[in-house]
């Protein structure tokens, strides 16, 4: 696992340097980036980017599962979750 991690303060302020734009302008980009892809999401459109990454909705079937204090049954409702896969230049990256 890594030691180190990048907040998005921190992430903005390295994009803005790499590529000479304000903090303020890349904020804004990557505002515009998490609610398209929130919004993508929610109405489960696939978004990919080749290479880097790919988020899509998925859904989970209603199950049974069991409380682990009380160990009583219950049934768990359908429901649905996020799958982000790393494309081949993420994985070459992390190598």
């Amino acid at each position: 696992m890594a030691d180190k991690s990048l907040n998005k303060t921190e992430l903005v302020a390295a994009v803005a340097a790499a590529s000479g734009q304000t903090q303020a302008s890349v904020n804004e980009v990557l505002d515009a980036l998490f609610s398209t892809l929130a919004d993508s999401v929610a109405s489960d459109t696939k978004v990919t980017i080749p290479g880097w990454l790919a988020v899509e909705r998925t859904s989970r079937a209603a199950r049974t599962g069991r409380n682990p204090q009380t160990g009583a049954t219950i049934e768990i409702p359908a429901g649905h979750s996020v799958k982000i896969s790393a494309g081949s230049k993420l994985k070459a990256a992390a190598k």
